[in-house]
């Protein structure tokens, strides 16, 4: 009889094997594109797969360098000239955002990304591969690109198109059709590529063509340690390390959450921000670049077959006996291998059909292309600002829309309903049922109580009770509460009484405390508007 935990040990074993081959070249990869030299792509790998292994939550999750975080990374040091002081600053933003990650975690803010609109993350990821890939094929074809976005660096790289290194730009894409062909057949074609172009790096006339080489790469034991700035830059990089937090998180959580659902495990959001937190602490400690749960590193641990977050475990083995065996080798990988190896992993960013359905519902269609532009025209990290900005624009725009509606009784049953949406429904005599369809908090608490009042002004004469039904406010804040004991004393003053149904458990501690009824607040206050109903009409004087 087959052992189920051997098997399981066995598909983390095969799947760990396919997944160093792929995290290696892109850890060396992503390490370029934020500026910094490899051993920091490589040193942050070691701890996201150890980190995140040990603490993180999700089965299938591979915690690693990302794209966007390098791209984010090299856009926050890009004024800095000095390669030690631009080490010493990216430390500090990794350190940082591991600071960042602990405290969310501690704050229990899993929900943290869904203040990021999916329609600006999109647009972001979409304008931020298409500017990792116009970097890299800068890289291939051997130009370096003067200041500007990527708008302008499109423009030159067309410009200057006979100044192009051919014989790098066939390397590139014979190594981007490598790994197209490889992953088709289930194999890692990251680690094909990479074999395939160290092998061509022996050529006899390799050297004639001017391909670059990743070059050698020093490898030492970490020295872990705080880089030493000031309190001001300091600041500046815990501003800079939110911005990062947001977008490694939206990002992990994503494909954490992703794999969670095709597999049916539970996402335990508050243990992965601390899981992330762990991993990013020790990257900075070590000099590494940020890490997160990238898609295409996540994905493929599934596709490989792995089972438990033993395979992350078991992938930093192989990683640390290839660097041992075959790091001389690593100096020898061609830069067009590594960029194409790059482009392709960005790719799954540049897909159209995203969008589709924006364009098809007619809805936030606008913001997602203005995500897209933002990251083109004003950079990266810039980009970012403004599409966080886009998402908090679209939150006050739901915020201003939310408003407060009427209720009544359909077909003389138990339920209650909108009295606008269903013309059989009854208003119920003497009562008026309002329920907000926003939460109620700060920002909302005074329109909407006063949209309230306005309600009760027009129920003419007849009306003794008010009941508000807060079935979409699972808490209530301080703002909120007053503005419920005004609209209180403005029914008092009346001679009408307030009512509550529907409430959660937390608000129905809050209210209990508050007493905005001058009396206890019943436990009924949290039945359905029907059984609410029931327990006034016996009350009633």
């Amino acid at each position: 009889m087959p052992n189920p935990v051997s098997n399981a040990f066995r598909a983390d074993l095969i799947a760990s094997l396919a997944l160093a081959g792929l995290l290696l070249p892109e850890a060396v990869a992503y390490a370029g594109i934020a500026g910094l030299p490899p051993q920091a792509g490589i040193l942050a790998l070691l701890a996201g797969l150890l980190a995140y292994g040990l603490f993180g939550a999700s089965r299938f999750a591979i915690v690693s360098p990302t794209s966007s975080a390098a791209a984010v990374l090299a856009a926050a040091c890009a004024g800095i000239s000095d390669p030690a002081m631009r080490a010493g600053f990216a430390t500090a933003i990794v350190l940082a955002c591991g600071a960042l990650f602990i405290l969310a975690g501690l704050a229990r803010l899993g929900r943290l990304t869904d203040f990021i609109a999916r329609p600006v993350l999109q647009g972001f990821g979409f304008g931020l591969a298409l500017v990792i890939v116009c970097r890299q094929w800068a890289d291939v074809v051997g130009l370096h690109l003067p200041a500007g976005n990527a708008l302008q660096s499109g423009v030159y790289l067309l410009q200057h198109l006979l100044e192009w290194n051919v014989a790098a730009v066939l390397m590139a894409l014979a190594a981007w059709c490598l790994i197209v062909a490889a992953q088709a057949r289930g194999w890692p074609g990251a680690l094909l590529a990479s074999i395939g172009g160290i092998v061509c790096s022996f050529a006899p006339d390799f050297a004639a063509s001017q391909i670059p080489l990743v070059g050698r790469i020093e490898l030492a034991l970490p020295q872990l340690s705080w880089p030493d700035l000031s309190p001001q830059a300091w600041g500046s990089a815990f501003e800079l390390a939110l911005a990062m937090l947001l977008i490694l998180y939206a990002e992990s959580y994503a494909a954490i959450r992703q794999a969670a659902i095709l597999h049916g495990d539970r996402v335990q959001a508050n243990r992965d921000l601390l899981a992330l937190g762990a991993a990013n602490l020790c990257a900075g400690l070590a000099h590494g670049l940020a890490v997160g749960a990238g898609f295409s590193a996540t994905a493929a641990n599934q596709s490989a077959g792995a089972q438990s977050r033993r395979a992350g475990l078991l992938s930093a083995a192989w990683l640390l006996l290839l660097l041992l065996l075959c790091l001389p080798l690593l100096a020898r990988l061609p830069k067009p291998v590594l960029a194409a190896i790059v482009m392709h992993a960005v790719t799954r960013n540049l897909s159209l059909r995203q969008f589709a359905p924006y364009f098809a519902w007619k809805r936030d269609r606008l913001i997602a292309v203005a995500a897209v532009l933002a990251v083109l025209l004003l950079g990266v990290l810039h980009g970012l600002l403004l599409a966080l900005g886009l998402s908090m624009l679209l939150l006050l725009q739901q915020i201003a829309k939310s408003t407060v509606v009427e209720l009544g009784r359909l077909a003389h049953g138990h339920d209650f309903v909108e009295l606008h949406q269903f013309p059989l429904a009854q208003a119920e005599p003497g009562f008026l049922i309002l329920r907000p369809e926003e939460p109620l908090f700060f920002a909302n608490a005074e329109r909407i109580m006063h949209e309230a009042r306005a309600r009760v002004r027009a129920a003419g004469a007849t009306l003794h009770t008010v009941v508000l039904s807060l079935e979409e406010a699972p808490d209530l804040d301080a703002s909120s509460v007053q503005a419920l004991h005004e609209f209180a004393h403005f029914l008092t003053q009346r001679g009408q009484r307030l009512a509550f149904a529907r409430l959660k458990e937390h608000a129905w501690h809050v209210l209990a405390r508050s007493r905005p009824l001058q009396q206890d607040l019943p436990r009924w206050a949290s039945l359905s508007v029907d059984q609410a109903l029931s327990q006034l009409k016996q009350d009633a004087p």
